[in-house]
């Protein structure tokens, strides 16, 4: 058995965590993940309202007793979020840890805090990541530029981005973005990190609420099999190469682009409905990373966390301990 700061902080297992997938982090993924041992988290904003969230806590609760969380993603929207209602249903169920994600997370603190809610927030440069751990947040999920979604403007990779972040910081710091085996849990750790996260790896996993079609494209994939959109927005994103997000690249580097030029192409509702619940793969732009070429298959969540342990253990038992003379 693993042990490091993340697991006695956080009272789990192991030191893996299922980080806020929008439209994945359902009871149907995170309760499994619970189960196997690591920390995942429901995507608060992934349910229409705050009520449903509470049911969704409820129901994820009903599959399983051990500790699981709860994303907040912070983000200008079109429509207002009633991100005060959304923070109080996780404060009135009880829930024990958030991850928090996009922008400053200080206005929620005060409130999770008091409720005694450990805190979580994803960032991706050591500057954020400092900002964030003056604000309070108990610990730093930070995101190389490997990762699916969004990874800042810096282009900095988890190679450099993690160790670069635990020299500086002194609260637990969770390395996510590239990450998808033991070795890369080993490798994270090695660097400093105490957890690793990952997301594209339990997007390929049978208990994922998503198309077997978009698992198997991810095995399919290699780390070529992304492409960066939203760049010349200063709001740069990952995700699979398809002949959409091809398009959407291709719409955005016209001088004088904007966003309302590829939104119709990049509509996350046309991801979600067309490629994640229908299969199609060519009609809509969908998230995953680099670490797309490290996948090799889909297996059980219970499996996976097996394997990702037992993979870490023989190499800090075995294979590195036998390179020391």
């Amino acid at each position: 058995m693993i042990r490091t700061e993340f697991t006695e902080q956080f009272g789990v297992q192991h030191p893996i965590v299922c980080g806020g997938m929008t439209g994945l982090g359902t009871a149907e993924l995170i309760a499994p993940v619970a189960e196997a041992g690591a920390l995942g988290f429901l995507t608060a904003l992934t349910q229409p309202s705050p009520e449903a969230l509470s049911k969704e806590i409820a129901r994820t609760r009903e599959l399983t007793d051990r500790p699981f969380g709860v994303n907040l993603t912070i983000l200008p929207t079109i429509e207002p979020v009633p991100y005060d209602e959304y923070r109080a249903a996780i404060v009135e169920a009880g829930i024990t840890v958030v991850e928090t994600a996009g922008s400053n997370p200080a206005p929620h603190l005060p409130d999770f805090h008091e409720a005694g809610i450990k805190v979580i927030h994803k960032t991706t440069s050591v500057r954020h990541a400092l900002s964030a751990e003056r604000k309070g947040v108990d610990a730093i999920s930070i995101d190389g530029f490997e990762c699916a979604g969004h990874p800042g403007e810096d282009d900095v990779p988890g190679l450099v981005l993690i160790p670069a972040a635990t020299r500086v910081l002194t609260i637990p710091v969770i390395a996510s973005g590239g990450l998808a085996t033991g070795s890369g849990l080993v490798a994270a750790l090695s660097l400093g990190a105490c957890a690793a996260n990952m997301g594209t790896r339990f997007m390929a996993t049978d208990e994922a609420p998503i198309h077997e079609n978009v698992k198997q494209q991810i095995v399919a994939n290699n780390e070529r099999d992304t492409v960066m959109v939203f760049r010349q927005f200063h709001n740069s994103a990952r995700v699979v190469r398809n002949s959409i997000s091809e398009q959407v690249a291709e719409i955005g580097a016209r001088p004088g682009a904007t966003f309302a030029d590829v939104a119709e192409l990049a509509s996350g509702k046309r991801g979600r409905e067309n490629v994640l619940a229908q299969g199609d793969m060519e009609d809509g732009m969908w998230w995953a990373g680099q670490v797309q070429g490290l996948i090799h298959d889909v297996l059980s969540v219970r499996d996976l966390v097996d394997q990702i342990i037992a993979d870490a253990e023989e190499i800090i038992a075995k294979r590195l301990a036998s390179m020391i003379s």
